[in-house]
């Protein structure tokens, strides 16, 4: 089935992202925890801190299923509630203060062969702005984007802008990113 596969693919993403962050730290190693979900599935959740790079971090993979609850019927109107949901999160703390958080989904959502979708973000915390930065990481979100269409990185960019915005405290969380659904 085309969800097993969307699963395996992030897991492979998973194990390919901790890897290149344990060569990139060269201290810190990963510690993982196997977990079952009691409404069916599960996951590895896998952390590193205390390393050169990174203060401390996760990459996490789940693919869980069961049934939805009602106020999600509700919100998605279906009458089915049988779900199934996989994906890869990412928040990593550096040790450098001048380096970025940095916070990082993809997911995939599906309650039958019509209804499914894709979902995701990503977007950076800095402590320190550094403007010059800040445009480096929008510049390469947007030429990602464009490789697909020229329409995504405007539509995802203000749809990130709109979720990190604090209402609270008038303002944006870091310097935003992108976001899909």
């Amino acid at each position: 089935m085309f969800r097993e596969k969307v699963a395996e693919a992030y897991k492979q993403i998973q194990d390919s992202i901790c890897e290149g962050l344990v060569l990139a730290d060269g201290k810190a190693k990963f510690e993982e925890e196997i977990w079952e979900r009691d409404g069916g599935g599960g996951g590895r959740t896998r952390v590193m801190q205390a390393g050169n790079v990174i203060e401390k971090g996760g990459v996490n993979f789940s693919a869980v299923h069961g049934k939805l609850p009602d106020a999600v019927k509700k919100a998605f109107k279906v009458e089915n509630d049988e779900f199934f949901a996989t994906g890869v999160s990412i928040v990593m703390h550096p040790e450098n203060p001048f380096v970025p958080i940095i916070h990082m989904n993809i997911r995939y959502f599906e309650m039958d062969e019509q209804t499914r979708w894709f979902g995701g973000g990503i977007d950076l915390t800095p402590h320190y702005v550094i403007p010059t930065d800040a445009r480096f990481f929008h510049h390469r979100l947007k030429q990602t984007c464009d490789n697909f269409d020229q329409a995504f990185y405007p539509k995802f960019k203000a749809i990130a802008d709109d979720y990190f915005f604090i209402k609270h405290r008038e303002e944006t969380r870091g310097v935003g990113g992108i976001f899909y659904d």
